[in-house]
C-alpha cells in the first residue's frame, strides 16, 4: 500500500521570500511536503527505476531580459517513452494506450489527500463525495531534480482536461512547499501533452524566473484573474492560502471555456509577488507569499511535429529551456528563443478576443 500523505491548510508555508541579489531564498526548514518527495525521488533514482541517471544539468543564462535559464537534456530527448498520437484537445481516455495504472508500484511516492479543520476529506465533486487522493510518482524521464507527476486517483482514468480538483491541489502543493524553486505544471492534450490521463508536472529548478515577478494588467482582480505585459502573451492568477478555492475555480472555468472552444493551452504554477500593473519596489518583488498560476492560451500542435532545439510547452513558456542536443544549448539565443515560441502563440487579435470574452465571463459567475 502506498504511503499516504495527509495534510491540512495550516501545513500551508506563507512567510516566503527570495534574498536580494541571487537566486537563493529566505525560508523556514524544508517541510514535511518538500523532505518526502526528496527522499522519496532520490531512492527511486538510487534503486534504477529511472530510464536513465539524472546529474547535475549543465545550464546556462540566456543573455537579454527575459532571464532564460537553458538547461542541457540529452538523455530525455533519447531515452523518453514515445508521445501517444493525439489528434484533439477533447480526445477521450483509452484504456489500451499507456497510462498510468500501467506503472511499476514501486514509482508511487505517496499518495495525497487534504484533510479540513472539520476533520473531513477534500472531495473532487458533489456527485463524487468520496475522499479524492492525488497520486504523487516519480517521472521516469526527469527534466529536473524532484520530477514527478500528480495524478488524480489514476483509477478514475480522466483524460488530460483540467479539473477543479486537480488545479487546486496543485497550487496546494507549491503552498506546501518552503522552497521557492518547487514548480507545478500542465500541458493540455495538442499542447505537447505526452499522455491523455490526467496529470500535472512537478519539480525543483532552483534559478529564479522573470515569470515569478513580471507585471501583470487586471482584468479581473476579485477572481484573482490578470492579463502578463510582457512576452509570452497570457493570462495569470494569483492565490494565496485562503484564497485557493475561489481561485482554482476560476481556473476550471477559464480552462473548460479554452477546451470548449478547442483551444490548447499550457500552465505554470510558481512562488510568485502579487500582480502589479506598474514596476514593484524591489522588496514587493521578492515576496512569494502567494502563488502566480499562468496560463498560455495557443496554436494546436498535433502529430509528431517537434522543434529540433525545444519543444514550446509548460516549461519553456514560463522561461526554463530543456535542451535536447548540444549545439542547440550552446548557440541559441534569446531572439531564437522568441522566435519558436512566437510560432506557437495565438495572432493578436485572436487572443484579444479571447481575453475580452474570458472577463466577461468571469464576470458573470
Amino acid at each position: 500500500m502506498s504511503m499516504q500523505f495527509v495534510y491540512t491548510q495550516q501545513d500551508f508555508v506563507t512567510d516566503l521570500c527570495r534574498n536580494s541579489g541571487n537566486n537563493s531564498a529566505t525560508r523556514s526548514l524544508s517541510t514535511k511536503f518538500d523532505a518526502t518527495i526528496r527522499a522519496g525521488w532520490a531512492d527511486r533514482m538510487a534503486r534504477r527505476l529511472f530510464r536513465y541517471q539524472l546529474g547535475d544539468l549543465q545550464t546556462r543564462i540566456l543573455q537579454g531580459p527575459h532571464g532564460y535559464v537553458a538547461q542541457l537534456n540529452i538523455q530525455r530527448g533519447i531515452e523518453r517513452r514515445k508521445p501517444q498520437e493525439i489528434v484533439s484537445i477533447k480526445q477521450e481516455f483509452s484504456a489500451k494506450q499507456f497510462n498510468f495504472n500501467k506503472i511499476n508500484p514501486d514509482e508511487i511516492i505517496f499518495e495525497m489527500m487534504k484533510v479540513t479543520t472539520g476533520g473531513t476529506a477534500l472531495t473532487s465533486n458533489a456527485q463524487c463525495p468520496q475522499p479524492q487522493k492525488m497520486v504523487v510518482l516519480v517521472n521516469v524521464s526527469p527534466l529536473e531534480f524532484g520530477h514527478c507527476l500528480f495524478v488524480p486517483d489514476p483509477s478514475h482514468c480522466l483524460p488530460q482536461v483540467l479539473t477543479r480538483f486537480a488545479i487546486q491541489v496543485g497550487i496546494e502543493a507549491v503552498l506546501l512547499s518552503s522552497d521557492p524553486a518547487f514548480r507545478m505544471g500542465f500541458n493540455s492534450l495538442g499542447a505537447f501533452a505526452s499522455v491523455n490521463h490526467l496529470h500535472l508536472h512537478g519539480y525543483y529548478l532552483d534559478h529564479a524566473l522573470k515569470i515569478e515577478s513580471k507585471p501583470a494588467k487586471p482584468l479581473c482582480p476579485e477572481k484573482g484573474f490578470y492579463r502578463m505585459l510582457d512576452f509570452p502573451a497570457g493570462f495569470l492568477f494569483y492565490a494565496e492560502s485562503e484564497e485557493v478555492e475561489k481561485v482554482a475555480g476560476a481556473i476550471c472555468e477559464v480552462t473548460d471555456f479554452l477546451v470548449n472552444d478547442n483551444i490548447a493551452h499550457n500552465l505554470f504554477l510558481t512562488r510568485g509577488s502579487p500582480p502589479c500593473g506598474q514596476m514593484q519596489s524591489e522588496q514587493d518583488c521578492l515576496l512569494r507569499t502567494g502563488v502566480r498560476i499562468a496560463v498560455w492560451p495557443r496554436i494546436s500542435c498535433f502529430g509528431a511535429k517537434e522543434e529540433s532545439a525545444f519543444n514550446v510547452a509548460l516549461c519553456e513558456l514560463a522561461g526554463h529551456l530543456p535542451f535536447k542536443n548540444k549545439r542547440d544549448f550552446e548557440v541559441t539565443t534569446e531572439n531564437d528563443v522568441i522566435s519558436i515560441i512566437q510560432r506557437y502563440l495565438l495572432p493578436d487579435d485572436k487572443f484579444h478576443r479571447l481575453e475580452q470574452k474570458l472577463t466577461e465571463h468571469l464576470m458573470c459567475l
